[in-house]
């Protein structure tokens, strides 16, 4: 099978692989790259462990070919901490006990950290609705939603100078 070369910016690091045309992002961020937070869950775009940040959109890697991500940039849960710190939103699941047993909690995350971007002051509704994508069996939400509206104020980007 003839490899595609795929560039992408992942976590901020250009990254240039030879891929065949069928391998997933999942696939690539994760046998390839070693980045472990993005988890195959179901392998059908139900369960959300899989999400990542495209350009800045919540995708489902596991139903993204690599080869889609072309001249893209790729934020995972581990290119959110910096100099060694969680990012407040990463912070804010712990703080406030949404993590459990952490399978889906990437991706909760990352699906939070976009709707944060779009929106720093959603409503309950307006959180659950971003979440609706993301299965978990040990939460039961409360938890989660209540971190992503504790940290709203805090998680809005730094002004540029």
């Amino acid at each position: 099978m003839k490899k595609h070369l795929v560039r992408i910016c992942v976590n901020e690091e250009e990254v240039e692989l030879a891929v065949a045309p069928n391998r997933t992002l999942l696939e690539l961020l994760r046998e390839d790259l070693g980045l472990m937070g993005v988890k195959e869950g179901c392998g059908e775009g139900v369960c959300g462990a899989c999400t990542v940040l495209m350009d800045g959109r919540p995708v489902r890697s596991c139903l993204t070919l690599a080869v889609e991500a072309q001249d893209t940039t790729i934020a995972t849960v581990e290119g959110l901490a910096r100099d060694g710190l969680l990012d407040p939103l990463q912070q804010s699941f712990v703080d406030h006990g949404a993590i459990q047993c952490g399978f889906c909690t990437a991706g909760m995350v990352i699906a939070s950290k976009a709707l944060l971007a779009e929106n720093p002051n959603p409503s309950d509704d307006q959180i659950k609705h971003a979440l609706s994508g993301h299965f978990c069996r040990c939460t039961g939400y409360a938890k989660v939603v209540e971190a992503v509206r504790a940290c709203a104020p805090s998680c809005l980007p730094e002004p540029k100078s």
